[in-house]
């Protein structure tokens, strides 16, 4: 009797869910919703949101200027990812983009000549090398960092607490505290520059991201990377070698963070070591858990982070927008932070699951 209730059970089709039911389920269903619902709310409060139009050659419009004031904090986004799936996390973030910014800021320059009685500024110094130079400076952070979390094994938090404060101040010092202004013409094109009539901002956030996306899936690094987030113990028994995963999660976070800053540097033609980058690590946090990587490592999602920093970029436009005081915005996120905090709690999700099973 029993065996043939078995094979009754195993020959009943499952039921299908609904699709809302699996598309609700889906890791960026949360983070996708959000956003089209503060696209919705540009589209009703703001005249021509969806506009776009060409001038000269280059598209424009308000979509355009989010996604290309969002670049920096997708890269920032993309190193932070990993960070955070191997339950660290880098608050220097800011302070390397400050750093590398400044360092390619003050080789580049920009020096006045006379060429057939045409003046025109040339770079103080090769402008690959015054960007290898910086870049460079940027991995070096990182790799300090993961050498102070891997191999003396200090609390990430703590670890990174001593490059925010320490890369800034060497910023600071390189600057003696002024901005540097940069004259340079092709050093502009990395943050201002238009390729095929997009930003070229954009493009180099795509080449990031495809490379470590591919990175990720094609080879066993994201596996080692979910295995050391989950649990680094029995990663390292596994053989995984955690120690230089460490590392290397750190040294990317903080090669991205060069990256954004000099874009953010070329950007604005000028390197400020007081304020550039100031507070980036914190919206980089904020994208990545917002996109659904968790805060207590392992799991994690690239794409999600990219949505995460275009929810941030877009919340601020529409703020901005609207002529609600900038303050306003600190507070937004800042209740944004506290909810998604409560949302990936254990008690909270014990709660959420209970209260499923109830009205189900």
């Amino acid at each position: 009797m029993t065996a043939r209730l078995d094979e009754q059970a195993l020959a009943k089709p499952r039921e299908r869910q609904p699709l809302i039911a699996t598309l609700a389920a889906h890791s960026l269903f949360r983070p996708l919703a959000a956003l089209g619902v503060l696209l919705l709310l540009d589209f009703l409060l703001i005249p021509g949101f969806f506009r776009l139009e060409i001038k000269d050659g280059h598209l424009y419009g308000s979509l355009v200027d989010i996604v290309n004031r969002a670049a920096p904090l997708m890269l920032a986004a993309i190193g932070m990812t990993l960070v955070i799936a191997t339950r660290g996390i880098d608050i220097s973030v800011g302070a390397v983009v400050a750093l590398s910014g400044t360092v390619a800021a003050m080789l580049v320059g920009g020096t006045m000549v006379v060429n057939n009685g045409v003046p025109e500024y040339v770079a103080n110094t090769p402008m690959l090398l015054a960007l290898g130079a910086a870049l460079g400076i940027a991995l070096l952070c990182g790799l300090w960092n993961g050498a102070l979390v891997a191999g003396l094994g200090l609390q990430p938090i703590v670890a990174t607490l001593i490059l925010m404060v320490a890369g800034r101040g060497l910023a600071q010092l390189f600057t003696d505290g002024q901005i540097v202004t940069v004259y340079y013409k092709p050093f502009f094109f990395l943050g201002s520059g238009y390729l095929f009539g997009l930003p070229v901002a954009l493009f180099v956030v795509a080449a990031v991201l495809a490379a470590t996306a591919l990175l990720m899936r094609k080879t066993a690094l994201g596996l080692f990377i979910q295995a050391v987030g989950i649990n680094p113990v029995a990663a390292r028994l596994a053989g995984v070698r955690t120690a230089a995963l460490v590392v290397f999660v750190y040294a990317f976070c903080s090669l991205c963070a060069g990256m954004a800053g000099l874009m953010i540097s070329s950007n604005v033609k000028s390197a400020d070591a007081n304020n550039a980058g100031m507070l980036l690590e914190l919206d980089a946090i904020l994208a990545v858990t917002l996109g659904g990587t968790s805060l207590a490592g392992g799991k994690f999602s690239l794409a999600g982070s990219m949505i995460g920093a275009l929810i941030i970029q877009t919340l601020t436009y529409t703020i901005y927008s609207l002529g609600v005081p900038p303050e306003v915005n600190m507070v937004v996120k800042s209740v944004v932070v506290f909810l998604v905090c409560i949302s990936q709690s254990g008690e909270f999700k014990k709660l959420r699951t209970s209260f499923t099973r109830r009205t189900a």
